[in-house]
């Protein structure tokens, strides 16, 4: 056997880790989340409040900042996630309260336009723009947390 042929790494696999996984998962769901955004906006031509763009501004950001961390696998995009998916979750909680009734129309931050109560969309009776938002924040920040308990993030 030639020298340093001894010493060499085993080639990678193509395998993801787990981690890599749960990121790919949060990544669809901003995508398919903020797809979902701009179809009811551009298609539907359903106006966006005041608290869906603010959950806009959460939601978008998450698309390339979890692409870049899933093409360098680099984990250090985490925490950045995880902010914006924090913020993003405490206005789409906020407004889900807001639009269920539980917290009265005279505390919503639209003063003009849009009204943040008004029920403009009911998929089954149930399932409202505010709750699928908030749905989604859910499932990215607990696909975050399960990434970070895997060991991915530093």
């Amino acid at each position: 056997m030639p020298i340093g042929l001894s010493n060499t790494t085993p080639p990678r696999t193509n395998i993801p880790s787990p981690q890599w996984s749960l990121l790919l998962l949060a990544f669809l769901v901003a995508f398919v989340a903020t797809l979902g955004s701009l179809f009811f906006s551009e298609v539907m031509k359903l106006a966006p409040c005041v608290l869906c763009w603010y959950q806009r501004i959460a939601m978008f950001p998450l698309v390339p900042i979890l692409a870049i961390g899933l093409y360098t696998q680099d984990s250090g995009g985490i925490k950045y996630a995880m902010l914006l998916a924090g913020a993003g979750w405490l206005a789409a909680f906020y407004h889900w309260l807001l639009y269920s009734g539980y917290i009265p129309k005279g505390l919503q931050p639209c003063g003009t336009g849009v009204s943040c109560a008004e029920v403009s969309l009911e998929l089954g009776g149930l399932v409202t723009i505010p709750m699928l938002s908030l749905v989604s924040f859910t499932v990215i920040i607990v696909l975050l947390l399960f990434a970070t308990r895997k060991g991915l993030s530093r």
